[in-house]
């Protein structure tokens, strides 16, 4: 569980999203889709993170991850050489990997690094890929050219216009479901991109999954706050998910729950001096 490598991949103002390579026997097992547990310390919280890539030969795992509350905070500030206290995986079911035919793929902000292991792995089983990567501005655009490559068709899309086409993913999006047709559409980032993407696929009877690993805190099944409704029954995203049909979603309630754990968050945040 050494770390072997670190960089930062973006800064802006105190936001960071930071690389780590750690060496991991997990490295043999983890699927696209599923993810892994990381507690920095001994008295740290567990967190759940998305294997980016993997070297089989090599045994390590990379991680990347945007800093956004208190323990995310504390896993970046650890240096190359360091090691984690625990790592647990793979967790979660991984993705239905297989040819759909034709398949969009919808990432926001540093949910496009857990799009990253399924996009490779649907191109792998003969899918013509169509990617939508959006960010607020262009330095928080990740793995552009690992996308490049795998990814038949590909539409940056910045909210301040700084990199690729200005606007929303969603609006790029429903332009074109308007004009192509297609299989099969994955969605991960934030909650309300991907409520806008469910809404939209919904209207062209796509079939969409959605990656529900944000909600988790525990990613064991212990602590309840990843719960979500889809379908008019209770899920726990980190053991039956972290994957769901998104047009059975309940976005909504999703929104509101999300909204209870923001002022603690900071709240701890800044009292350990991390923001």
């Amino acid at each position: 569980m050494k770390i072997i490598n670190k960089r930062v991949l973006a800064k802006v103002g105190k936001l960071r999203i930071v690389e780590l390579e750690i060496v991991s026997f997990i490295a043999n097992k983890v699927k696209p889709g599923q993810f892994i547990v990381v507690m920095v310390n001994e008295k740290g919280e567990r967190i759940p993170l998305t294997v980016a890539k993997k070297d089989l030969k090599r045994k390590r795992i990379t991680v990347i991850f945007q800093e956004v509350g208190f323990t995310t905070k504390l896993l970046g500030n650890l240096k190359k050489g360091e090691t984690l206290y625990a790592l647990l995986g793979p967790l979660g079911n991984p993705t239905e990997i297989r040819h759909f035919g034709r398949v969009i793929l919808i990432g926001g902000g540093v949910g496009t690094v857990e799009m990253y292991p399924i996009a490779e792995a649907l191109k792998k089983e003969g899918n013509h890929i169509t990617t939508l990567i959006g960010a607020k501005t262009k330095e928080l655009l990740v793995l552009k050219e690992e996308f490049r490559k795998i990814s038949d068709k590909i539409t940056f899309v910045t909210q301040d216009g700084s990199y690729g086409k200005k606007g929303m993913v969603t609006t790029i999006l429903e332009n074109l479901l308007k004009k192509n047709y297609y299989d099969f559409a994955y969605t991960v980032g934030p909650v309300p991109m991907m409520k806008k993407v469910a809404y939209i696929t919904k209207k062209f009877s796509l079939r969409t999954v959605a990656s529900l690993t944000t909600l988790m805190v525990d990613a064991t099944g212990m602590c309840g706050v990843c719960r979500v409704s889809v379908g008019n029954k209770t899920k726990f995203s980190c053991i039956e998910g972290p994957e769901f049909d998104a047009h059975l979603i309940n976005w909504e309630e999703l929104e509101n729950k999300l909204k209870m754990y923001r002022k603690k968050e900071k709240y701890i945040c800044k009292l350990h001096k991390l923001c």
